[in-house]
């Protein structure tokens, strides 16, 4: 047996050749991700004669070139969990790091976990589009977020109170009202200057040419709080609109980029057998219904609904020594952070939503809070009983067809 352990780095990897009782075949080599380097290494491991295996630490994007590679060659090929390999190379007492070290106690892991290396297998290519789609939206809720407090920061300063009087629909980047209110007037100066008959009259006009509903009450409360608003940034001062609106443009770019992530993730996700089976549970709708299946992604590949929970982290893996039994123990969130966000904001929907009495999984999370529970645990036990319900009835749809 022979175990090709790689250190991946970006752009390039270092590669150590062993076997058993720590033989080195091949000392540590470096290569980088390009064609050539890579086709060397395959003819490399082709031209052994024992059984190969080549071991590779999963290292975030760095590491697919090279596994993608490798397996378009048919060569076996494992990649392990950064912190089951770390546990595994910090049992020495001696600490040491360097790429070539780093390679060699790779490859020592597939000698010891010889017959417990798993082959890489790649899930589907619309489950991977749909998987880097949802981070990616992730990624620019993020960045909202950032620029939702820019903006709110600026306004305070402007326009104080004024988004305790608009609604904002965030879900619909064209029809965001706050935004392009602010567009329209982005200061109280630019308010106070008209008489309160006039700029009522401006409002309904406004909303009317921008399709919201006019309504001389909302006029009547804004022109109220811009008399007695005051703010600290002057309407003189040039800088001032500049900073508003350009702040106003990002979040616009943010919500359309956003808008465009999920429309693309709706197209993938109606293209599977089980967008129909998912829609219809509750809690899901067509923003967290793409993103749950994007997490979760091919069911087939778990063994059961204990497996998708524990792929979650919302296992709480048992506690005993001697005479001593944990029975109060907390989930481990050693698995997919971005499938428990998921998963919580659909509990936080149902919650809201309050289906109907014969939904298992809100009945479960009241019977919870009836129990004691606090409501972020009884939120986290019926998402454990909602993934349960998943893997049944997805897998359902896979078995019939």
């Amino acid at each position: 047996m022979i175990s090709v352990g790689i250190d991946i780095s970006k752009g390039k990897s270092t590669v150590c050749f062993m076997k058993p009782y720590g033989e080195v075949l091949h000392k540590p080599f470096e290569l980088k991700h390009t064609e050539s380097d890579l086709k060397q290494l395959v003819n490399q491991i082709n031209t052994l004669t024992e059984e190969t295996r080549v071991v590779m630490e999963s290292t975030g994007a760095y590491h697919y070139p090279v596994l993608a590679y490798l397996k378009e060659y048919g060569i076996f090929t494992s990649v392990i969990n950064p912190l089951v390999m770390s546990k595994y190379v910090n049992v020495a007492i001696r600490k040491g790091k360097t790429d070539k070290l780093d390679a060699i106690k790779i490859g020592n892991f597939g000698i010891d976990h010889w017959y417990h290396l798993v082959n890489y297998s790649p899930t589907a290519d619309v489950y991977d589009e749909l998987k880097t789609l949802n981070r990616q939206y992730l990624s620019y809720i993020s960045m909202r977020i950032h620029s939702k407090q820019t903006l709110a920061n600026l306004l305070d300063r402007t326009m104080p109170g004024i988004k305790t009087l608009l609604w904002n629909r965030s879900d619909v980047p064209d029809r965001d009202k706050l935004c392009d209110f602010v567009k329209e007037y982005w200061h109280f100066d630019n308010i106070t200057r008209m008489s309160e008959a006039r700029y009522i009259n401006n409002y309904n006009s406004w909303t009317k040419r921008k399709g919201y509903r006019a309504s001389t009450e909302k006029a009547k409360k804004i022109y109220a709080l811009a008399l007695e608003g005051i703010p600290t940034l002057s309407s003189t001062t040039p800088s001032t609109k500049m900073l508003v609106e350009e702040a106003v443009k990002v979040l616009h770019m943010i919500d359309t980029t956003l808008a465009s992530i999920l429309a693309q993730m709706r197209g993938l996700a109606k293209s599977l057998k089980e967008y129909k089976v998912v829609m219809a549970m509750p809690g899901v709708g067509e923003i967290l219904g793409p993103r749950i299946i994007a997490e979760i992604g091919d069911v087939r590949r778990f063994h059961s609904g204990g497996a998708v929970i524990a792929y979650a982290g919302l296992d709480a893996p048992p506690f005993q020594s001697g005479k001593f039994t944990a029975t109060k123990r907390s989930i481990s969130k050693r698995g997919s952070a971005s499938l428990r966000k998921t998963g919580y904001e659909i509990m936080r929907y149902i919650k809201i939503s309050k289906p109907s009495e014969d939904d298992a999984v809100y009945q479960y999370m009241i019977k919870k809070e009836k129990e004691g529970k606090p409501k972020k645990v009884a939120k986290i036990a019926a998402l454990n009983k909602f993934l349960r319900i998943y893997y049944a009835r997805v897998k359902a749809v896979y078995a019939a067809a």
